[in-house]
């Protein structure tokens, strides 16, 4: 009797991308709050209403230009 043979190694790349991953267009608000790094219920209260966002359903997705045009716009209102 054979010992099993062992699996294939894992990538330590995240589920559902690949080495020509397209660029994301639209981030969840869960995934756009993590990336200007607040919490999702800061973001809800006081990012979230003031950006165009794309609704399907119950889905909300935020289109990553919205939010780097947001970005610019409040760190020219801090610095200036």
């Amino acid at each position: 009797m054979t010992p099993p043979t062992p699996a294939p190694p894992r990538s330590s790349r995240a589920p559902g991308t690949s080495k020509g991953a397209v660029p994301r267009l639209a981030l969840t608000r869960a995934e756009a709050a993590a990336s200007i790094g607040v919490s999702e219920d800061f973001f809800d209260r006081h990012i979230a209403p003031t950006l165009a966002m794309c609704r399907l359903g119950r889905r909300c997705l935020v289109p990553v230009s919205a939010l780097e045009k947001w970005l610019t716009q409040n760190a020219t209102r801090a610095l200036g």
